[in-house]
Parts: C-alpha cells; structure tokens; sequence
C-alpha cells in the first residue's frame, strides 16, 4: 500500500472520536486473529497431510533407527 494512502487513512482514523477509533482497532484486531487461526488450522492440516504420507513415515523410521543405536550407546532419556 502506497505511504499516502496509509498517511489519509491515519489522518481519518485520528479525526474520529476516541469511542469510534477504539471500536475500529477492535474490528481490525478481530479480523487480523481470524486470518491468523485460519493459516494456523491449514498450516495444521499441511503437517497432518504430510505426517500421513508414506515416504515421510518411512523416513521418520529411519531417523529414529539411526537414534536408536546413539540411545543404547549412553545417551538414553532419564
């Protein structure tokens, strides 16, 4: 967005009332979580997607057969 247009628009939002600029941060908060939930519930079904994929399962064994031979050589969990 053009820095002129974003100068008009906080020029207008300063010559509303206290009341109606705090009404329209809430609004845009409100907006901005939504956005944010939404990419974290796809982000979410990506991984979920992913995780499901039989590739990465047999790489995930892999990965954990390579640590389990470091785990039995001293590095276990207390």
């Amino acid at each position: 967005m053009a820095i002129q247009a974003l100068d008009r628009i906080e020029h207008e939002f300063t010559r509303r009332p206290p009341q109606a600029q705090m009404d329209l941060l809430e609004r845009l908060v409100h907006r901005v979580r939504v956005v944010a939930a939404r990419r974290e519930e796809a982000w979410q079904a990506e991984l979920s997607a992913m995780a499901a994929e039989a590739q990465i399962q047999r790489e995930l064994q892999q990965i954990n057969a390579q640590f389990s031979a470091a785990e039995a050589g001293g590095l276990e969990k207390p």
